[in-house]
């Protein structure tokens, strides 16, 4: 494939300016195994959850590389990409990137990373498959898959016992029956389920859980499907228990969820496993109820079968522009190899390889989030997808459908004109 660093730069640009494009110095024969700094950008998660692991890693290049400083910037997802557009059109991009797994391929296919020996990495012949397509292009590895995050109920056992429930619902039925007594119970100004609005991997479970999708392919092209039957079937779904449950700002995304449960707000919450037991935290509950007093539990579907989740996770990548790429790929080695894994398992996170997932259903402290993982989607691999995400077309569609600015057919067909539009551009 010939590089087309530029054009990734100018496409990318699309959060920032197309002037700020312009030709670059490809690093990718200067490897740098001698370099002396490394800068990387990880998201706010590993700062606030596993900070031990980011240090391990450090210490062990650290050892290997003596007198290397190793910066860390850390990031909050809404903002990330917008800050790695602009530096990448600078000749000061970061030596390790954090990536959501839906995003890797957009700058796969511009050519902003740059490629990677897949030996040199533990696991990397065990990588769960789903992420390991999210780090492939054109036969090549452009990343190492760095964690999945299936998603679980997770409900307040005191707060549901109250209310008369005292066992984690099996069905979808039971599940509403429950949440409509603790709604009842507690009133209006209480979520019994707290479900932020724009949360498209929640809505989007509903959706493949209905048999709908975001989009089809056909003959090598993408056509978006939201206003399908199905997926419509699967909307409604979601509206219902936002409309039904959901007692906060319905303009709001799922970045502080944890935060909102921990303040006693909610009864429950459908989110990546690691979130309960984070809102549970001592700096996070703000109600000294939680500890203890949440559970995670596989979600039931309206289909009848388990809630297909969004098998989601980070990958970690080196741009193309890094002068540092054999000494960052070392660093990624470090923090994502079998000590990595044990500690991101231990923080409610699924493994990278499916050798250690085989592990956590074997554990009754993991069997939940391994056993929901198994019903899975993921995002439609076209070419186009990043600007899809980049322009927020399915969040503005929840918006409008949980606000009631829009009915769900009307919401659905215009998102499908907007994902049409640029799904298939490279």
């Amino acid at each position: 494939m010939k590089r087309k660093l530029t054009t990734a730069i100018c496409v990318a640009g699309m959060m920032v300016s197309i002037a700020a494009c312009g030709g670059g110095e490809d690093k990718s024969s200067d490897t740098g195994a001698d370099t002396k700094e490394l800068t990387v950008w990880l998201t706010v998660d590993a700062q606030n959850n596993w900070p031990e692991l980011v240090k391990a890693a450090d210490t062990a290049i650290e050892k290997k590389h003596p007198g290397i400083k190793i910066t860390h910037e850390y990031y909050g997802w809404p903002d990330k990409n917008a800050k790695l557009d602009a530096v990448l059109a600078t000749d000061k991009a970061p030596d390790v990137v954090e990536m959501g797994n839906t995003e890797m391929l957009a700058y796969m296919v511009k050519g902003a990373f740059a490629p990677l020996d897949q030996a040199k990495f533990d696991n990397s012949d065990a990588w769960l498959d789903g992420l390991k397509a999210s780090v492939t292009y054109e036969g090549k590895t452009y990343g190492v898959p760095y964690y999945a995050g299936g998603r679980v109920a997770n409900w307040r056992k005191d707060v549901f016992a109250a209310a008369g429930v005292k066992s984690p619902p099996k069905t979808y039925d039971e599940l509403t029956a429950a949440l409509d007594k603790v709604q009842k119970k507690r009133g209006d100004k209480f979520s019994a389920w707290y479900q932020p609005t724009r949360d498209w991997y929640a809505a989007m479970s509903f959706v493949y859980d209905a048999g709908g999708s975001i989009a089809v392919e056909s003959g090598g092209k993408w056509k978006a499907s939201l206003s399908s039957p199905e997926s419509i079937k699967g909307l409604n779904e979601f509206k219902n228990v936002v409309d039904t449950y959901m007692h906060g700002d319905k303009t709001k995304d799922e970045s502080d969820r944890y935060i909102v449960y921990g303040q006693g707000k909610s009864g429950m919450i459908f989110a990546p496993a690691w979130e309960g037991a984070t809102a549970a935290a001592k700096e996070n509950d703000k109600t000294g109820k939680l500890e203890g007093n949440v559970e995670n539990f596989v979600m039931p579907g309206p289909s009848g079968k388990n809630l297909p989740v969004f098998l989601g996770g980070s990958d970690l990548a080196v741009p193309v522009k890094s002068d540092a790429q054999t000494v960052a790929a070392e660093w990624i080695n470090a923090f994502t190899g079998p000590a990595g894994q044990k500690g991101l398992m231990e923080k409610g996170n699924l493994p990278n390889n499916k050798t250690d997932l085989a592990t956590l259903k074997d554990d009754p402290a993991t069997a939940v989030p391994a056993t929901a993982a198994e019903s899975n989607w993921f995002v439609p691999m076209a070419p186009g997808w990043g600007q899809v995400e980049k322009a927020q077309i399915l969040q503005k569609m929840l918006q409008s459908i949980g606000t009631g600015k829009q009915s769900v057919e009307d919401a659905a067909k215009e998102a499908d004109a907007a994902i049409d539009k640029v799904i298939n551009n490279e």
